[in-house]
C-alpha cells in the first residue's frame, strides 16, 4: 500500500471516530485516543489492536496522532542518493528515528520515536481535524 493510500484511508477512519466524539472537550478527546481505550472501543482503527500490540514500545501510548505531523513523504521521491531514491523523511530529524534502506529506496523508520504519541505533544498541536494537523505530510 502506498503512503498516500494509507494516509487517505486513515484520515477517513480518524474522522469517523471524531464524528462520534463531538460532545467531548479537547482533553477528553485526547484521553479517548489512549491505546487501552482504543483497543477496547475502536478495534478496527489499527490492525495491531487485534493482537493488543503497540506500534511503539512505550507504557503511555496515545494514538490520536497515528502517523506523525513531522513525517514527510513523496511518492515520486524527494531526491536521489546514489542509485537510491529518498521517499520519506523526518522533518525534525528526530534522533530516535532511523532510515530503512533497501536496494533502491530509502524510507524513514519511525519505530524508535514516540514524539507524536505523547499527550503533551498532542495537546501542543491539537486540532479536531487530523488532516489539518497532518497537512504538511504529503509532499507532492
Amino acid at each position: 500500500m502506498s503512503y498516500k493510500k494509507w494516509f487517505d484511508e486513515h484520515a477517513k477512519k480518524h474522522q469517523i471516530i471524531m464524528d462520534k466524539l463531538t460532545q467531548l472537550n479537547d482533553k477528553e478527546v485526547i484521553e479517548y485516543f489512549r491505546f487501552e481505550n482504543m483497543v477496547k472501543n475502536e478495534p478496527n482503527f489499527c490492525p495491531l489492536y487485534k493482537e493488543n500490540k503497540k506500534c511503539h514500545d512505550t507504557q503511555k501510548l496515545n494514538c490520536y496522532l497515528c502517523a506523525c505531523p513531522n513525517f514527510r513523504f513523496n511518492e515520486n521521491g524527494f531526491a536521489k542518493e546514489g542509485k537510491m531514491t529518498l521517499f520519506s523523511k523526518c522533518d525534525i530529524k528526530s534522533p530516535e528515528g532511523d532510515r530503512f534502506i533497501s536496494e533502491n529506496a530509502i524510507h524513514q523508520n519511525c519505530a524508535g520515536c514516540i514524539v507524536p504519541h505523547k499527550e503533551h505533544y498532542i495537546e501542543k498541536v491539537f486540532d479536531r481535524s487530523w488532516l489539518h494537523i497532518m497537512r504538511k505530510v504529503p509532499c507532492e
